[in-house]
């Protein structure tokens, strides 16, 4: 599990479970020796990876904590300024909360009990919530652990091992760290890539990186889907890594929408073709597709997309809808592949029925 947390760089948390949740589905779709459970293991038991904020919650190799300072410090800033954070607890109330923490143990939102203020709205939180988020986006707090999903706050110092908290790297060092790591795992980007990949760096940090380490970058260009060729940057071993690069399975794998993968929703489009986004927070009449949809990969192309449903409590997996891509034949060899998958799927979650998927 290290390896491949460490090679994604972070994993996505994600509260939804239609199948799975998508950080045990995203580590199951690159282990299927994972199962439900490990991850939490991984993170209080082991002190292996920590949560904290990426582009979204996430879970990260402890070993990157040291360059995680500026996080800290820029989220810290952002939060302060978000409209809905304008109730939170004044500086005495959040050194209360720390008090408890401190002397009660790891305590969640349902310890506390103040009240919303004014009209509910669909971000409105309590000002005890809003004020452990901000304690958390700050670095002050950490998760101990998570039970159901719900998130045990702890003081960092209580969580994060010294030998990670007493490492301090200039900020310099931590942008360098931080561009030079998206850019290994992308193998090729645009600044506005490499910025966006933590989104722990803005794009003129970006820019400005790039430039000073010119002489250790390859310029490339890579051709889209649509045949339109961009520029990008790559880094100075692309050439072995293109000539050392496997040869795609030609398995069908259905994918999670959290996954790293097709995170960036525009780069995914440039470079395949396939317009993809969830559609959870679309009103019904206004979805496109469905709630949440998986898209499904086939080799190195995506093919369809499915919407499909896991019912623990009677051990099934519904099949709901099945959209193949414009000029993509749905043949016999295919849905095999995807009959194979859902199997697999099944598997994981524990259920033995598959239903809604014709033959």
């Amino acid at each position: 599990m290290d390896r491949i947390i460490e090679r994604l760089g972070f994993v996505q948390l994600d509260t939804i479970q239609v199948v799975a949740r998508a950080h045990h589905y995203i580590l199951w779709s690159r282990n299927q020796n994972y199962r439900e459970g490990m991850l939490g293991e991984h993170m209080t038991g082991q002190r292996r990876v920590f949560e904290h904020f990426t582009h979204d919650a996430s879970v990260i190799p402890m070993d990157f904590y040291p360059f995680w300072g500026r996080q800290f410090r820029r989220l810290e800033e952002k939060v302060r300024g978000w409209e809905w954070h304008k109730v939170m607890l004044p500086f005495e109330g959040r050194e209360a909360i720390k008090d408890r923490i401190r002397s009660e143990g790891p305590l969640c939102t349902k310890d506390f009990d103040t009240k919303i203020q004014g009209a509910k709205k669909m971000w409105s939180r309590p000002p005890h919530k809003l004020a452990l988020d901000y304690l958390w986006y700050a670095g002050e707090l950490s998760t101990s652990r998570r039970e159901n999903f719900t998130k045990f706050y702890d003081l960092t110092e209580r969580v994060i091992p010294e030998r990670f908290r007493e490492q301090e790297k200039s900020d310099a060092k931590q942008v360098d760290w931080l561009c030079r790591g998206a850019l290994d795992r992308l193998a090729f980007g645009t600044e506005g890539d490499i910025a966006k990949f933590w989104d722990a760096v803005g794009n003129d940090e970006a820019k400005e990186w790039a430039a000073s380490n010119a002489g250790n970058l390859v310029p490339v260009e890579i051709e889209g889907a649509d045949g339109y060729r961009r520029t990008a940057l790559a880094p100075s071993d692309i050439e072995t890594r293109l000539d050392t690069v496997p040869t795609p399975t030609s398995r069908l794998r259905i994918l999670n929408p959290f996954d790293p993968v097709i995170r960036d929703r525009a780069r995914l489009l440039r470079l395949f073709g396939f317009e993809y986004t969830v559609e959870m927070f679309v009103p019904a009449a206004k979805r496109r597709w469905s709630y949440y949809v998986y898209p499904l990969l086939e080799g190195d192309r995506f093919v369809g997309r499915i919407e499909v449903k896991a019912d623990r409590k009677i051990g099934r997996l519904n099949v709901l809808n099945l959209w193949p891509e414009p000029g993509v034949k749905w043949t016999e060899t295919r849905e095999a592949k995807l009959r194979s998958e859902l199997e697999r799927l099944a598997r994981f979650v524990s259920v033995n029925d598959i239903t809604g998927l014709n033959s």
